[in-house]
């Protein structure tokens, strides 16, 4: 257990998970390298690691992430009208689920605002219904009552209330972070985390240029994250906790003799810090289930299922990162498959060097 830290005048001590929290983040980054260089998924004593799914700990590295900016923001069919930015962004965080946004494109062609069809919209969403899922588990938003009797039909009428009522134009005229989310809350079944959630990825697209490190809202499962590492003393200081971690990441990694790379240099903003509160609690629920949380939840409901190699990643192109992965080894063919090896006899994560921006060789002690 780590000292006691102040947080805007309050005095927190520190659970065994706050420890946790970094060792967690140094030692996932470390699988996601991995997965980028192509080498095999690293073996883990971790079973929870192992056989559970959690999110990679920057956002935008995230597979839906990506795929919103490297195809639906910046895709062949993609534009660069800002109010079709808008429309297209948030046509598929609705449903946040990749074959929904193709089924769709397959159907009725480019995503766009200005060809827009309310029925030929509802015909190809029924369509792939028919087929599967077309909503991912993650950020559902709930169903506005606009007068139809399919929740995806409803949905659409929410999109087209947003974009007739100028929300494009209130987007561009925003001056900070904040005002985005503001603009968003205002509509029905968004509430403040998934408010948030939809400002965050407007803001991976060129219509805007904030600072991730400008605004931030705490979700349900980063509240029950910040409780298992702070204690019930946390309640209401949950985002200045945010920015603390922001704040002193060099400070705790090297505490621990972590050596995090950030991502290609980047270091965790906000909306990863608040994101990695989420995962934490998961994983603290199997490694630590004596501190509670919030909701009082002690499964993780989903598991581990390998989806193939990832491409080379693509991030928002103010960030400056995209020429750092495409001169890094990660970007190559070239295998190494002990990019990340959990040695089952010294419980740590062995990760070699693999690019001036990634993590140089060292040993991360793993989680448990």
């Amino acid at each position: 257990m780590s000292a006691p830290v102040r947080i805007r005048g309050r005095v927190l001590q520190t659970t065994v998970v706050f420890d946790t929290y970094w060792r967690f983040a140094a030692a996932r980054q470390a699988i996601y390298l991995s997965r980028l260089r192509r080498s095999p998924m690293p073996s883990t004593h971790d079973a929870i690691i192992r056989d559970h799914r959690f999110t990679n700990v920057f956002r935008a590295s995230d597979r839906v992430s990506q795929f919103l900016i490297s195809s639906v923001q910046h895709g062949p069919s993609s534009t660069s009208a800002p109010v079709d930015i808008v429309f297209r962004t948030l046509m598929f965080k609705v449903f946040n689920r990749q074959s929904t946004w193709e089924h769709v494109e397959f159907r009725v062609g480019p995503v766009r605002w200005s060809t827009y069809d309310f029925d030929a919209y509802r015909r190809a969403l029924e369509e792939a219904a028919r087929r599967g899922p077309i909503y991912s588990a993650a950020y559902l938003m709930p169903p506005p009552r606009l007068g139809e009797d399919r929740k995806h039909a409803n949905h659409l009428r929410l999109l087209e209330a947003m974009m007739r009522d100028g929300l494009a134009g209130k987007v561009l005229e925003s001056s900070t972070l904040r005002a985005v989310f503001e603009c968003l809350i205002s509509y029905p079944g968004l509430g403040p985390f998934l408010a948030f959630q939809y400002a965050i990825d407007l803001n991976y697209s060129d219509i805007l240029s904030f600072d991730e490190n400008d605004f931030v809202v705490a979700g349900p499962g980063a509240k029950d994250g910040i409780r298992k590492c702070f204690g019930p003393a946390a309640a209401g200081l949950e985002t200045d906790i945010i920015q603390y971690m922001v704040d002193s990441q060099e400070q705790h990694f090297e505490r621990l003799g972590l050596s995090f790379p950030g991502l290609f240099g980047r270091r965790l903003h906000l909306i990863d810090a608040q994101n990695l509160f989420c995962e934490v609690d998961k994983y603290a629920r199997l490694r630590h289930p004596e501190v509670a949380g919030i909701s009082g939840r002690t499964r993780i409901k989903q598991k581990f299922r390998a989806a193939g190699p990832l491409p080379p990643p693509v991030f928002p192109r103010r960030w400056g990162l995209n020429s750092s992965v495409n001169a890094s080894p990660l970007a190559t063919d070239e295998l190494d498959s002990s990019l990340v090896k959990i040695d089952s006899h010294t419980s740590a994560v062995v990760v070699p060097e693999c690019s001036p921006h990634a993590v140089a060789s060292q040993e991360l002690p793993l989680l448990f």
